[in-house]
């Protein structure tokens, strides 16, 4: 009867001490900032956030590449310097195999071809032959000499940084993306190229009178 009687205490003890509310508290949380973060929106304004503390712009830390991105860096910043200087910049892509020439028309698809139009003829779903909502008809990547002309490190810079009324697609597409597109564009160019006319002497006629006997 005494064992079961200090082992009913004993059980007592336990169990008011494991109800006891200052045991069931985590305790103090050492970043707290950490363990009960702010909620954030995708696309909300942080300007509420910086009254706590806060600074997010959303932009990733200067001199870091996204994971699977490229090594090599764009050196011209978003200005008329930057635009003039980029024609001296030339792909750093090798040619398409056949799958990466795949991939490229759908991000061409996917990305431009709702403006630029799927044969880059600027007769894109926005524009439709002047119907669709799109007043103006986007520039047409084929057929018009300036952008015939136009070349790829220009490309790249537009694609980067946006140009006139389209803006930047640095979000949308990496950069070996963006250099893959461009490789696409250029490719559909060479192939709607005009080859210059030849032309071809007449055959000489003999203009020597037959005479007759």
């Amino acid at each position: 009867m005494k064992k079961i009687g200090i082992i009913t205490v004993v059980l007592t003890l336990v169990l008011a001490t494991s109800c006891n509310k200052v045991r069931r508290s985590p305790g103090r949380a050492y970043m707290p900032d950490m363990a009960y973060s702010r909620a954030y929106e995708t696309y909300a304004s942080t300007e509420a956030l910086k009254n706590g503390g806060v600074n997010y712009n959303a932009m990733p830390v200067a001199g870091t590449i996204a994971r699977g991105d490229m090594t090599w860096q764009y050196p011209y910043k978003n200005d008329s310097v930057g635009y003039a200087s980029s024609k001296n910049v030339t792909n750093p892509l090798p040619a398409l195999d056949e799958k990466q020439k795949t991939e490229a028309a759908r991000l061409y698809l996917v990305n431009c071809g709702i403006c630029h139009g799927e044969k880059l003829d600027g007769n894109g779903p926005l524009y439709k032959g002047g119907e669709g909502p799109f007043p103006a008809k986007p520039a047409a990547l084929v057929g018009d000499p300036k952008y015939t002309a136009m070349t790829e490190g220009t490309m790249f810079h537009s694609i980067t940084y946006g140009f006139n009324t389209m803006g930047s697609y640095a979000s949308q597409l990496s950069t070996e993306q963006r250099w893959m597109v461009i490789h696409y564009i250029k490719e559909k160019q060479a192939a709607t190229a005009t080859p210059a006319a030849t032309t071809t002497a007449p055959a000489a006629t003999d203009t020597t009178a037959t005479k007759t006997k």
